[in-house]
């Protein structure tokens, strides 16, 4: 077998590995640890490849955020709608997509965290919430007809989805999943 249009030198890390890692650096440790040497290194390869990607580590940030942006909503409101099922499934589906996962959910914590000291990722923080809470509005408004009250339910469903990997506190006999699913009955049942 002929050689005659193999391209001699070694394969360049495709730029999704080089999102990939900088979402785990990122999940690891906040912005500070997307560093691209240090990237190059858990990736087995050198910087120069970086740079045929991307202009600077401003742009692999960015192209991080568009990630999780398009993973943490797109996707899993697309999965949610094809796999179907009434409002209330289709509520837990979303947040066991996006806060159970051992993928988005640290991702998304840190996304929060940074947040905190970038005003450009809080407002793209506020970007992709907004549309989380837009589909707790419809989907809670299928089945509750009070305009304050799906508000005030959306806005609990979010803030447990959140707050609960920041809790600490104990159920006195019960485990955190009993007491998530009785609350997440509460907000869900007229």
């Amino acid at each position: 077998m002929s050689e005659v249009g193999h391209i001699v030198g070694a394969p360049r890390t495709p730029r999704d590995r080089w999102v990939e890692e900088g979402l785990r650096a990122l999940a690891d440790g906040g912005p500070d640890a997307v560093r691209v040497e240090a990237l190059a290194k858990r990736l087995g390869v050198t910087k120069g490849g970086f740079y045929g990607y991307f202009d600077d580590r401003d742009a692999l940030l960015e192209a991080m955020l568009d990630t999780w942006e398009r993973e943490s909503t797109d996707e899993v409101i697309d999965r949610v709608e094809r796999e179907g099922g009434d409002p209330r499934t289709k509520i837990r589906r979303a947040g066991v997509l996006t806060f159970s996962s051992d993928r988005l959910l640290p991702i998304d914590l840190a996304v929060r965290d940074w947040a905190r000291r970038d005003e450009a990722v809080s407002e793209r923080l506020r970007r992709v919430d907004n549309r989380r809470m837009a589909l707790l509005r419809e989907m809670i408004g299928t089945f509750c007809s009070d305009p304050d009250e799906v508000e005030s339910r959306s806005l609990i469903a979010f803030c447990m989805a959140i707050g609960q990997h920041s809790l600490a506190a104990d159920h006195e006999g019960r485990t955190r999943a009993e007491v998530l699913d009785r609350a997440a009955s509460l907000i869900l049942n007229p």
